[in-house]
């Protein structure tokens, strides 16, 4: 029975929203829908008094009441005022099914309605639409003022907004009323409607098409701050939606007229615009330039350091991160403090904040190697090294490689900041990730040289478990940009002599050997071709130069001297003597100096044929090549004939002074005789004129072979009648040698100096 009431109750809600659909689409009236409705069912009562009629009357009454009720609970703004409604419902927890259908209804009836008024404002709009356009177009600028608010009154409304926009004689009017017009009210009212228009892909057609974008751009000069609003707010609806806006844009000059908006102080504005200036400078170096020419960068860094409104600081980020990668922009970034104003935002809560930040100031970095005051963002990067967002360890390790590099305040900062430790930890967890293994290495690889604390830092990778983990990245397959860090990383601890034995314990000499063998057989292999010993942007003859270098600094310690010449080094040392290259022929030199210190290693270097380029290489203009060819060949002289001392004597005198011939005239003139050319004649203050480090070095060389052969085997005549008379100038030589051999830029240990001044004295 209950059943049957409820599919009743529901076929009498149906029919009555039926009649109300059919009278809202043919009379379109409140008044006319209420009186139907109210007239549908006669059943009209004041009050209902329930409580003094017997069940089987209360029955009756809901039975007669029910279209009263269906039609209470579903427009309720049919029910006279003052009318009493009988409810079925018992459970206030539970709705009725009437209640169910009361929702949905009320959702219809207001979708019937604006259906309606959308309707009539379309073809009300779609009617004044002629009208209106003659009067934008009107010479009294009174009758174009009051045309052009009706006109932004209809663009607040979407039908009429829409009739509008599909009128191109309506948009041109607009425009053309915008570009003559003196009147700022009039400008203001239709730069709203270009505004109202922007928001449909439709009304940003009509405005492209119409010439739009040029009178828009002129409005940017605007003094009124709601039409510059309203101007760079189109705009940037254009430039995200609309094809061709961009170059529509930078056409009239936009970019000229935004770049000084930079300098407005409401923030909501000068994020549009940095937006602006990001879509129109992405990709287009051009427009870079203009932004560089009209002052953009310290406008851009100004914000960045000024304001803290989230999404300014993003924008404008963006459009930092984009003009960071040109080369005209990035160092002007740097100079306005673009890399301390950056380096503020990067603890924030804003990730995609943080993000822009980091990458901006890895890609600036590189420019910014000289600059002062980034103590604090040195803390912060070496802080970020904790992360694990890969992004992020790949900018902060970066930033780090790129800052550290040649800058000596930095290296100590990052090395004081617990920087070794972290970068060892990041390189322990980042795997297989070669973005970050990379800088990370590269970053290290600066710490440990040049600077107060490279001891520090160089200790600090042994005591940190870093050795093992770096010598592992020799492990094949080679990835070239992190082996070329590595092996010049290697290098920098083998400077330590604590290092030597866990490098030789971490098996680096055979991986450096192996390298370099491959290294020099692909270089070999692709001789004639400069551009393929490139492999991953590496060029082979830089492995070649670093593993040499490596294993002549590893050479120091005499076991590890013993295990590199053992593995048949010395051949392939010999042969790169040979080499087009100047890097490659001092290293390659530097190492046989090192091992020919053993008798052993000696004779196999002379059996290799050493000595023929040797001698060559004696008269080689780079200083370094020819200081340790000179060695070399002192060292593997020891044990030959007195001729052959001779000539070599000879060979390293006539190097020494080719570009003095008056020095040279003077080997053979006593009493001063061979030292006394070498050292030149003492100032009058106890000093020695300044040959360059090379003079010093041979000079050295050759005293110490000298003086020590003195008790006979092999002294040359001119030595022997001048000794009494040089040893005074050799004692004062070798103090002045003894100064330069302290210095950082001395190429040659003091060990040389001692070890002359030790012969002397005895």
């Amino acid at each position: 029975m209950e059943e049957r009431k409820e599919k009743g109750a529901e076929k009498g809600a149906i029919i009555v929203l039926s009649r109300l659909l059919y009278f809202h689409y043919h009379w379109r009236t409140k008044s006319k829908l209420k009186l139907f409705l109210i007239n549908s069912n006669p059943l009209r009562e004041n009050s209902l008094n329930c409580s003094s009629l017997s069940p089987i009357d209360v029955e009756s009454q809901y039975n007669m009441t029910r279209a009263q009720r269906i039609r209470a609970a579903m427009f309720p703004e049919t029910v006279m005022e003052g009318t009493a409604v009988l409810s079925t419902q018992m459970d206030l927890s539970q709705q009725t099914n009437v209640q169910k259908l009361a929702e949905p209804s009320q959702q219809l009836k207001a979708a019937i309605i604006h259906l309606i008024n959308y309707q009539d404002d379309a073809e009300l709009a779609t009617r004044a639409i002629p009208e209106l356009t003659k009067l934008l177009n009107d010479e009294d600028q009174v009758v174009v003022n009051k045309a052009a608010m009706i006109v932004n009154q209809l663009t607040r409304k979407e039908a009429s907004r829409r009739a509008l926009m599909q009128s191109p004689q309506m948009v041109a009017a607009v425009v053309r009323a915008m570009q003559n017009t003196s009147d700022m009210e009039t400008t203001r009212a239709t730069a709203s409607i270009l505004h109202n228009l922007s928001h449909q892909r439709e009304g940003l057609l009509a405005i492209f098409k119409s010439g739009g974008i040029p009178a828009l751009v002129r409005m940017l000069s605007s003094p009124m701050d709601s039409v510059l609003f309203y101007a760079i707010t189109t705009l940037h609806n254009l430039l995200l939606h609309q094809e061709g806006a961009k170059m529509a844009v930078r056409l009239a000059d936009g970019l000229q007229r935004m770049v000084p908006l930079l300098k407005k102080s409401n923030q909501k504005f000068l994020a549009i615009t940095t937006d602006c200036l990001q879509l129109l400078s992405y990709g287009n170096q051009e427009s870079k330039l203009i932004i560089l020419a009209n002052g953009g960068p310290e406008g851009l860094v100004n914000i960045m350091r000024t304001y803290s409104y989230e999404k300014l600081l993003w924008t404008t980020s963006r459009v930092l991160k984009v003009l960071s990668v040109c080369p005209s922009n990035k160092p002007a970034i740097v100079d306005a403090g673009g890399m301390q104003a950056l380096g503020k935002h990067l603890n924030g809560s804003s990730q995609r904040l943080t993000q822009n930040c980091l990458w901006t100031l890895r890609n600036l970095s590189d420019a910014a190697t000289k600059q002062d005051g980034m103590e604090n963002l040195l803390q912060v990067l070496v802080g970020l090294l904790s992360s694990d967002d890969i992004n992020m360890l790949t900018c902060a390790t970066g930033i780090l490689s790129n800052l550290t590099c040649n800058n000596t305040r930095n290296k100590t900062q990052v090395t004081q900041s617990n920087g070794v430790e972290a970068l060892i930890h990041t390189i322990l967890r980042a795997g297989s990730k070669q973005d970050v293994i990379e800088p990370a290495v590269c970053a290290l690889r600066h710490l440990t040289s040049r600077h107060p604390e490279a001891e520090t830092a160089q200790n600090a990778v042994r005591m940190y478990y870093g050795i093992p983990a770096i010598v592992k990245l020799l492990n094949q397959p080679y990835y070239w940009p992190v082996i070329k860090a590595v092996v010049g990383l290697i290098r920098n601890l083998a400077l330590c002599p604590a290092n030597q034995t866990p490098l030789r314990d971490a098996e680096a000499i055979p991986k450096l050997v192996t390298l370099l063998t491959k290294a020099h057989q692909d270089a070999q292999k692709h001789g004639s071709s400069a551009q393929q010993t490139y492999q991953d942007g590496v060029k082979m003859e830089e492995i070649v130069e670093g593993s040499t270098g490596a294993l002549q600094i590893m050479a120091r310690d005499p076991v590890n001297k013993v295990t590199i010449a053992s593995m048949d080094t010395i051949p392939l040392f010999v042969q790169l003597l040979y080499s087009p290259l100047d890097n490659v022929k001092r290293v390659a030199a530097g190492a046989l100096c090192e091992l020919a210190l053993d008798k052993q290693s000696a004779e196999i270097i002379d059996s290799e044929g050493a000595c023929a380029p040797l001698m060559e290489l004696l008269h080689s203009s780079n200083e370094g090549i020819a200081t340790y060819a000179a060695a070399v060949l002192f060292r593997i002289s020891e044990d030959k004939n007195p001729d052959y001392k001779k000539r070599v004597s000879v060979e390293l005198t006539h190097s020494l002074f080719k570009h003095d011939p008056a020095a040279w005239e003077m080997v053979s003139l006593p009493p001063g005789g061979f030292p006394c050319c070498i050292l030149g004649t003492q100032h009058h203050d106890g000093t020695w004129p300044s040959r360059g480090w090379l003079v010093y070095r041979l000079s050295l060389t050759m005293i110490w072979q000298l003086i020590s052969s003195i008790t006979g085997s092999y002294v040359s005549n001119d030595y022997m009648l001048c000794r009494d008379h040089n040893i005074m100038q050799i004692a004062n030589f070798l103090q002045c040698c003894l100064v330069q051999s302290s210095m950082d830029t001395a190429p040659w240990d003091i060990k040389d100096t001692m070890a002359c001044i030790w012969t002397v004295c005895n």
